[in-house]
């Protein structure tokens, strides 16, 4: 690690190469993980409602299962499944059927490759580095399957929650009793926000896998950074939520995955979260 601090220039390039695997990882993800756990929940539900047992096989394993085209099912080649390079050589189109390839899989492979590139320029080539990367992994994912389906799974936010309390233990970004209160307070905030416009309303306003990532946001961040999340997430969320409304020609009762915008606001907290406070004190001259 202290080699590539030194040398980054020769660390930078292969941080970007993992990182472009990871981000084929993570397609894999996106897709796969709201398909099995769907499958599981109405298996569970047969079950315990004591409803007969169906023909149902199983989608796709997240790991096992080769890639293949959605379209028709051909399994890729290796050549065919090269992050990023694959889907220009291919020019967006499957060699076999020729059907359009979604624009997803090369943009979550460069968002990752850029995101880990970040990490390790932010943090260093450490566990600190590796860390951030970490994060930012996850939250492509969970934004990805929350912008797909409106679902931020709980096998992806309360490992996140953990990982972020556990980090904490080292100190490894900070103390322990921050962390901890940061994710208390992430998760008790929104639940408030939840519960008030459901009283008011009748309706629930948001889903509460948000109240989970934002509590394994506030492990990361600190009991200081929960605020700063909320609003930046607020304000993200209504000029891009308005400006998807009107170029869909959509209502603003038109549910919108709030996910996404917790993700980025997060991450921005977690890399600069301290020169955004301390900036804003300067401006309004509390410092």
């Amino acid at each position: 690690m202290a080699f590539l601090d030194q040398h980054p220039e020769l660390g930078y390039p292969v941080v970007a190469g993992l990182g472009l695997l990871v981000g084929s990882f993570l397609n894999v993800v996106i897709l796969r993980l709201p398909r099995r756990l769907e499958w599981e929940w109405k298996r569970d539900a047969r079950e315990v409602l004591e409803e007969p047992e169906l023909y149902d096989p199983p989608p796709p394993g997240i790991v096992v299962e080769r890639s293949h085209c959605p379209h028709c099912k051909t399994p890729l080649s290796w050549y065919e499944n090269i992050p990023l390079f694959s889907w220009l050589a291919l020019r967006g189109k499957c060699r076999h059927c020729k059907a359009p390839i979604s624009p997803q899989y090369p943009l979550v492979e460069l968002l990752t490759a850029v995101l880990a590139v970040a990490s390790v320029w932010r943090f260093g080539f450490g566990w600190q580095g590796f860390g951030a990367a970490l994060l930012s992994c996850y939250l492509v994912a969970l934004s990805g399957i929350d912008l797909r389906t409106r679902l931020l799974p709980d096998q992806l936010t309360l490992p996140l929650m953990w990982l972020g309390l556990i980090g904490s233990l080292d100190n490894l970004y900070m103390p322990a009793k921050p962390a901890l209160l940061g994710a208390i307070a992430g998760y008790v905030s929104l639940w408030l926000v939840w519960w008030l416009f459901k009283q008011i309303t009748g309706k629930e306003g948001m889903g509460r896998g948000d109240f989970k990532l934002l509590a394994a946001l506030g492990a990361w961040v600190g009991l200081s950074g929960v605020l700063p999340i909320i609003l930046i997430s607020s304000l993200v969320g209504a000029v891009v939520g308005s400006v998807w409304l009107a170029m869909k020609g959509r209502d603003r009762a038109t549910p919108i995955p709030f996910g996404p915008y917790l993700a980025i606001a997060g991450w921005i907290v977690f890399f600069w979260g301290q020169q955004i406070v301390d900036a804003y004190l300067r401006f309004a001259g509390l410092k």
